[in-house]
């Protein structure tokens, strides 16, 4: 369903593109299984191409273009970044050929960067009691970092036909384990590891899979997790102890805590500048031919 914002359409391929990015990053965290936030995650998708578009044209309205050596200077930048200019072309899958796209393209991100550096240019620097605030409320996020020891239930897919109902089957192993079934027990009858390899014992960051490194570390002591997935197939798993880390100084962390609160500043200041946009966008999500019809907010 394309998305039209102020007379600019933006065709499915560049949503879709935006909601992949999306539900990769929240399956990454753990977060999710399967498809059941899809219509979800295409809404952020829409809202944040929403987002970029009407700060894009505000900017080409009010913020001059960029001279020709400053837009030449980014695109050296820009190739310098990547390793020199054989290597920018090859992992943006260009040519030299394009390069007045790649410019044109380059001159109007210099334009939004500096309505975004316009816009936040009088935020106030974060203050002490708001950094230590920031800290004492995220202290977990300053600690030496964590061990968990967890047991898990793994069923190998080696046949994708079989996929949803190995799904399905683990999704009813966990409700069992929620209701109080011993896991150890329901481990040595489903899964596909030998007994041995049930209790993982302790493990830091980094010395697993990340998938399941980021849903164990996500859960409680006793917490079971949902049903999710790695390259190798699918996973119950269960924390049996934790070891917390221990809180880092302050003054070890303030610069970064003051890097983060400019940046959701900055995020805030933002936002308000699109909302302020939007009073007056003509937003429209345009059915296919057999809808019923386009939805517009203006």
């Amino acid at each position: 369903m394309p998305l039209v914002v102020n007379g600019q359409t933006i065709d499915d391929p560049v949503i879709e593109q935006e909601f992949s990015a999306i539900k990769a990053h929240y399956e990454s965290l753990g977060s999710i299984s399967c498809c059941e936030r899809d219509d979800e995650f295409r809404g952020y998708a829409r809202d944040n191409i929403t987002f970029r578009a009407l700060l894009t044209q505000e900017a080409q309205r009010t913020i001059p273009e960029p001279g020709a050596e400053e837009v030449t200077r980014a695109f050296d930048k820009l190739k310098d970044e990547h390793g020199g200019g054989d290597q920018f072309y090859a992992s943006v899958g260009l040519s030299p050929e394009q390069d007045g796209l790649i410019q044109r393209d380059l001159s109007v991100n210099l334009q939004v960067e500096s309505l975004r550096d316009s816009a936040c240019q009088s935020l106030p620097a974060p203050t002490e009691a708001e950094c230590r605030a920031y800290y004492e409320g995220n202290i977990e996020q300053f600690s030496d970092e964590d061990e968990v020891r967890a047991s898990h239930i793994f069923k190998s897919v080696r046949e994708t036909e079989k996929r949803e109902a190995i799904f399905k089957a683990l999704c009813e192993v966990r409700q069992r384990l929620v209701d109080g079934a011993d896991f150890t027990e329901l481990a040595r009858e489903h899964s596909d590891k030998p007994a041995e390899e049930i209790d993982l014992g302790f493990f830091k960051r980094g010395e697993l899979m990340d998938e399941f490194e980021i849903v164990t570390f996500s859960m409680k002591e006793g917490e079971v997790s949902p049903v999710f997935s790695t390259p190798h197939g699918f996973h119950l798993a269960k924390v049996t102890e934790r070891k917390a880390g221990q809180p880092k100084p302050f003054e070890s962390v303030r610069a970064d805590i003051e890097t983060e609160l400019t940046a959701q500043r900055k995020d805030a200041k933002l936002q308000e500048l699109v909302d302020e946009l939007k009073k007056t966008a003509k937003i429209e999500y345009i059915e296919p031919e057999d809808g019923f019809g386009d939805h517009d907010h203006e």
